[in-house]
């Protein structure tokens, strides 16, 4: 049952994060317009279950008063709100507060902060804890997001004592090339299920400027600029869904055989596989797989009005 929409406002960001799955830049393009988060909150009021929205990016906060509107008309139809920034802006507390306090007025309901070694140094004091610390003085809840560097420990016996990946960034996108190497790796055909996202019954989805309905990021559902988002979610279909369906009857490795697309022997975990097959099948799918900006193959510039 979907529950949250999540609103991907940018692809543009200040920052070039090594763990990015969705290689946003300071060069990345696709923006929302406000005449677009109205089509989707319109859109939204159609599906009785969706009870959250997120602003994410890229950075949300590059586009202030398009996230300000954004929170003050999903409040007003009643809807549970979010925002995730990397707080550049937080260069003071102080300063911090005038940046939230408008939030806090119009009854932002959750700020996620980063707080992280790829988003800031590992001082005590840095631009996330300052808007943390701002947000309590405004009385905004606010949560940190905090994601660890790649680790790896001794294996299971199965594995006869060879190191395993233990998590960190999801490997997608620029988290692929730029931490990848060097971790440990198991058979391809191990990889038999998707353990990060239910592509059977999403709770939730992710939204760019272009339209695209994304079930995991770069994977689509569908474009709800050609057709209607209640529409869309009405309609899907998982099983027949050409990257879901054999994802979901045997994971990345499934793809793989699928499509018969040829393949390293192994991989770090299953988002790293599946990256890679999807790589493979991005122009005979581009209305699923999308956008290649994501994938980190173009600039997509050429797809904005």
């Amino acid at each position: 049952m979907l529950q949250e929409i999540h609103f991907i406002v940018t692809y543009m960001c200040n920052f070039e994060c090594d763990h990015c799955f969705l290689y946003c830049s300071p060069n990345s393009v696709g923006t929302y317009t406000i005449s677009q988060v109205k089509n989707v909150l319109n859109e939204i009021k159609k599906i009785e279950t969706i009870e959250t929205v997120g602003f994410e990016g890229g950075e949300p906060f590059l586009f202030y008063p398009l996230v300000l509107e954004s929170i003050k008309l999903a409040g007003a139809q009643g809807l549970k709100t979010a925002i995730q920034t990397n707080s550049y802006w937080a260069t003071t507390v102080e300063d911090a507060e005038l940046w939230l306090k408008p939030f806090s007025e119009c009854g932002l309901s959750n700020l996620e902060v980063s707080d992280d070694t790829f988003h800031h140094d590992e001082e005590l004091e840095n631009s996330a804890k300052r808007a943390m610390a701002a947000a309590r003085k405004v009385d905004l809840e606010v949560n940190s997001i905090c994601i660890n560097q790649p680790t790896i420990q001794e294996s299971p016996e199965h594995l006869k004592g060879k190191p395993i990946y233990l998590g960190g960034p999801k490997l997608r996108g620029r988290a692929i090339t730029k931490l990848s190497a060097g971790l440990p790796t198991r058979p391809w055909n191990e990889f038999t299920e998707c353990v990060l996202e239910d592509l059977r019954n999403p709770s939730r989805v992710h939204i760019d400027a272009f339209g695209n309905v994304h079930l995991c990021q770069g994977l689509s559902m569908g474009n709800m600029w050609t057709t209607p988002l209640s529409e869309l979610v009405k309609d899907y279909n998982p099983d027949t869904h050409p990257i879901c369906g054999p994802i979901l009857r045997g994971g990345p490795a499934g793809l793989a055989r699928e499509y018969d697309i040829p393949h390293e022997d192994e991989y770090v975990d299953a988002c790293h596989f599946c990256s890679e097959i999807c790589v493979a099948l991005i122009d005979r799918f581009p209305q699923y797989l999308t956008p290649k900006q994501v994938y980190g193959l173009e600039n997509i510039a050429s797809l904005v009005d």
